[in-house]
């Protein structure tokens, strides 16, 4: 059972990474040029992440129980990002004039916890919707942070650590929606649940093609030969998700939630830290190099972390 488990995650993230070829090959190819690839990423945050958002909790039937299993999982995700924006702030802050330094601050933290994570949990909790569901938590989490603590540090610009950057803003779209209809056990007429439905479910294909295409516009230099850059991820990839399973296994928590945590901290650097370098204006290039190595490098980095669960 074990193997299969990791035999499944392994597949799952294979199929992943190859949604980007079709990204390299149009641009390689010329057909779509490197400029329009920020309306790509336009369409990714303002569409596909808040019907993902909205079908998460479609998805699944109301309960208190439920209710109060995503809070306490926000609460311990919030925290555990939160740490590591902390510790590496004060490792990184003297040299925070070179903006590389800024952007690994943020990557050591972030995770594309929902355009990888929820299909990775669809694919080895299949009986488990609620799980889908408390990815919602985490990434409600990331986004607060991202949208005041990580914007402020790429900037260096304190105007963004405000109540209205956190909460207005693409990501709480869906959530607006959604939690609405989650508490009053409202589903979703069927035209537009499955309207909703793929759109959401567009956010992997959509993400990795992004990635296929800014893969084809850096160097490979600058993505593969940067000893820094494998820190980053492995502190991202490998140490966050094992100190989050020291963190959950003991607390009196289902089995699936816990696996969850340690699954969504395991996911590679999260496309939105580019996202925000891009819409910023610093940062692109490492924040872009830090999103594909660690992408690439996944496909080994959650099977190991999966693995590593199995065995406990």
């Amino acid at each position: 059972m074990e193997t299969q488990i990791v035999l499944i995650t392994l597949i799952s993230v294979g199929i992943m990474l190859a949604y980007a070829v079709p990204g390299f090959a149009t641009i390689k190819s010329k057909l779509i040029k490197p400029d329009a690839i920020p309306a790509f990423a336009t369409i990714l945050m303002y569409v596909c992440q808040p019907c993902l958002t909205i079908y998460s909790l479609n998805n699944v039937d109301y309960s208190w129980n439920l209710f109060k299993t995503m809070l306490i999982f926000f609460g311990i995700s919030f925290a555990i990002q939160l740490a590591f924006i902390v510790v590496f702030f004060l490792i990184f802050k003297n040299k925070y004039d070179d903006v590389k330094y800024r952007i690994f601050t943020i990557a050591a933290a972030s995770g594309n916890c929902a355009f990888m994570g929820v299909p990775v949990l669809e694919a080895i909790m299949p009986d488990k919707p609620e799980a889908v569901t408390l990815s919602v938590a985490f990434l409600l989490g990331m986004n607060l942070i991202g949208w005041t603590l990580s914007s402020a540090i790429i900037t260096r610009d304190k105007k963004y650590i405000s109540l209205k950057k956190a909460f207005i803003n693409p990501a709480m779209v869906g959530l607006v929606i959604a939690l609405p209809l989650f508490f009053t056990h409202t589903k979703l007429p069927s035209q537009i649940s499955t309207m909703v439905t793929l759109l959401g479910k567009m956010t992997t294909p959509l993400c990795m093609i992004i990635m296929g295409m800014r893969l084809a516009t850096n160097s490979p230099k600058s993505i593969f030969l940067q000893p820094m850059q494998y820190g980053i991820i492995a502190i991202k990839q490998l140490i966050m998700p094992l100190l989050a399973l020291l963190i959950v296994w003991f607390l009196p928590l289902e089995l699936y939630v816990k696996q969850t945590m340690v699954i969504l901290c395991a996911t590679p650097v999260a496309s939105v830290v580019l996202n925000f370098a891009e819409m910023l204006g610093e940062g692109q290039e490492n924040a872009a190099n830090l999103v594909l190595l660690g992408t690439s490098l996944s496909v080994v980095s959650i099977p190991f972390i999966v693995f590593i669960m199995t065995l406990i």
